[in-house]
């Protein structure tokens, strides 16, 4: 399973990956919005998760986009927002599920 990780945060980002890959699934990482829809619309994943506060073009703008290019990949918000108004947000932008961060 091919998993693209869409987070700006170094060490975050980081530590997904490094779980997720000792899980044995294949990780690719952009640092911001607009590369995170490069890499989704050029490429092939399995799934991926999408931090919602991104620089360049925020997360939820960054799912439309890949919408709009026709990527049908699933994509979860994984972000520290939790207010019904952000969840609703994250899944009317096209988002299949919205997963708040354990962390901060």
């Amino acid at each position: 399973m091919r998993i693209l990780v869409v987070e700006d945060e170094k060490k975050v980002a980081s530590f997904i990956q490094r779980g997720l890959e000792g899980e044995g699934f294949s990780v690719d990482v952009a640092y911001d919005g607009e590369s995170g829809v490069e890499m989704g619309s050029q490429s092939s994943f399995d799934l991926i998760l999408m931090d919602v506060m991104l620089p360049k073009m925020d997360g939820l703008q960054a799912i439309k986009a890949l919408r709009e290019k026709g990527v049908e990949s699933p994509v979860l918000c994984l972000t520290a927002k939790d207010t019904v108004e952000d969840i609703v947000a994250g899944l009317d932008s096209g988002s299949d599920d919205y997963l708040t961060k354990p962390f901060a």
